[in-house]
């Protein structure tokens, strides 16, 4: 199959690309830049910018399918560049492959979308969107899987999956976060111990897409669908930090703060910088408050029936699998 990963410089794109070409795709690439591990697999790769529909277009002439990852993530920043990156980038994608005659999308979503700020224990697919988001990332990619699921047409098979807080070896933004805020002494659990959330390690994040890749095409089970991707092992907040923190050698973290301190703290914080028009991302925002402070796990059934997902790596495995590789980096950086 010849198929373009948008995104395909990142953590979840880039393992995307390397569990194509090693089953013998043709893969191409298109992000903002090149990456020399791309290089390295012989994997095609196209440069330029979502935003802009020609180097789109470009890169989707010939596929035959299109995994679209590529995203603008985060719990801050102005409406304006998360709706570019994630809204009006997906359309480009999507009117590439109306274009260039590209039959399969798979389009990477997030769970995000139907959290309202309160526990949502092992709902399925058939919970609906949230009424309101607390930033722009969960609403601006409710709106792109809105557009992908509707474009869902006999030319142009359309899936949507939305993997929860992907995590392993290569990841540049969860570990690094937690990690930075933990060493920092500025990390906190907020209100009530136990709740429980879902992951989703790298590689059955990879296997999730691949599957879908296979499975999506006019009339099947899965065309026109989103579906929830985790590791199917729903774990407490607190107990997969530590995990994590314990996995690259830091201190496990105890310290905890009131929910209603939290949320106070949100909002001042988002007050301030919006007030004095900071662009960094604040020490606390109301959406964080409420993902950390409430049970998110989710009902991967339908993935299992309709894509024949299954996890392959546990939450012990995988943890497994970090920490031996954090030793090597260690062992690699020490000589």
């Amino acid at each position: 199959m010849n198929v373009l990963v948008t995104g395909g410089t990142g953590f979840l794109g880039q393992a995307i690309c390397r569990a194509l070409v090693a089953r013998g795709d043709h893969v191409a690439s298109l992000a903002r830049t090149r990456a020399p591990e791309l290089d390295a697999l012989g994997v095609e790769q196209h440069e330029g910018d979502l935003a802009d529909l020609e180097p789109v277009l470009r890169a989707a002439k010939g596929r035959d399918a299109v995994i679209h990852t590529a995203a603008k993530a985060g719990a801050w920043g102005r409406l304006d560049a998360y709706y570019v990156a994630n809204v009006r980038g997906t359309d480009h994608v999507l009117a590439a492959c109306d274009m260039n005659g590209v039959r399969k999308l798979v389009y990477t979503s997030t769970p995000s979308v139907v959290h309202a700020g309160a526990d949502l224990e092992g709902v399925d697919e058939r919970m609906p969107y949230a009424p309101h988001y607390r930033a722009h990332y969960p609403a601006t990619k409710k709106l792109a899987e809105q557009r992908v699921l509707a474009a869902n047409a006999p030319g142009l098979a359309t899936v949507a999956l939305r993997p929860h807080l992907i995590w392993g070896p290569g990841d540049r933004h969860l570990l690094p976060r937690i990690a930075q805020r933990a060493r920092a002494g500025r990390l906190r659990f907020i209100g009530e111990p136990g709740k429980r959330i879902d992951v989703t390690y790298i590689d059955n994040a990879v296997d999730a897409h691949l599957a879908a890749l296979e499975r999506v095409a006019p009339g099947a089970a899965c065309a026109g669908h989103a579906y929830f991707i985790s590791d199917g092992e729903p774990v407490s907040t607190e107990g997969i930090v530590n995990s994590l923190l314990r996995a690259v050698g830091i201190a496990p973290e105890e310290r905890r703060l009131p929910l209603p301190v939290a949320r106070v703290l949100g909002a001042l914080f988002e007050t301030i910088y919006r007030a004095f028009g900071i662009e960094a991302e604040p020490p606390l925002t109301r959406f964080v408050v409420e993902q950390l402070s409430t049970s998110h796990w989710f009902d991967i059934s339908a993935a299992r029936r309709d894509l024949g997902y299954a996890p392959r790596v546990t939450v012990n495995e995988g943890l497994a699998r970090l920490a031996e590789h954090h030793l090597r980096r260690r062992r690699a950086v020490s000589g």
